[in-house]
């Protein structure tokens, strides 16, 4: 939020919506990595292969598009707004997956309401976005 308060200009959004944004982008991109370190650990990691791959691709997008939606100058609403919504899509197939394996995998669960909390970040980004 400080980094957003120093930005020069007026931001194209809501400052707490987008600063909300990118502490969900980046607790899910580590929460994901973190999961898949976890997954890999395990003995059943077969059974976790989806997951695991759904985990890369999450922390994949979220990183890119917390780095997009972080650029405030010259800001291009199209962009984000695409991002945001494929972001929110591969957070929603992950946590869907993540919450498969909750119940036998702690590292699951928190990972899945990771994902949660980005997708509702996400959402909530493209509908402030001007």
């Amino acid at each position: 939020m400080q980094m957003l308060n120093a930005y020069p200009r007026t931001l194209n959004v809501d400052a707490g919506v987008l600063a909300t944004t990118i502490d969900a982008l980046n607790d899910c991109a580590q929460a994901c990595t973190a999961d898949v370190d976890d997954d890999l650990s395990e003995r059943n990691v077969t059974e976790l292969i989806k997951c695991i791959r759904l985990c890369l691709d999450c922390a994949d997008v979220c990183t890119a598009t917390v780095r997009v939606t972080s650029r405030q100058t010259e800001f291009d609403p199209n962009v984000a707004t695409s991002l945001l919504q494929a972001c929110a899509t591969i957070c929603r197939s992950c946590g869907d997956e993540c919450e498969r394996h909750a119940q036998m995998h702690e590292h699951c669960r928190v990972c899945a309401e990771a994902c949660r909390r980005c997708e509702k970040a996400c959402r909530e980004l493209v509908g402030a976005i001007k």
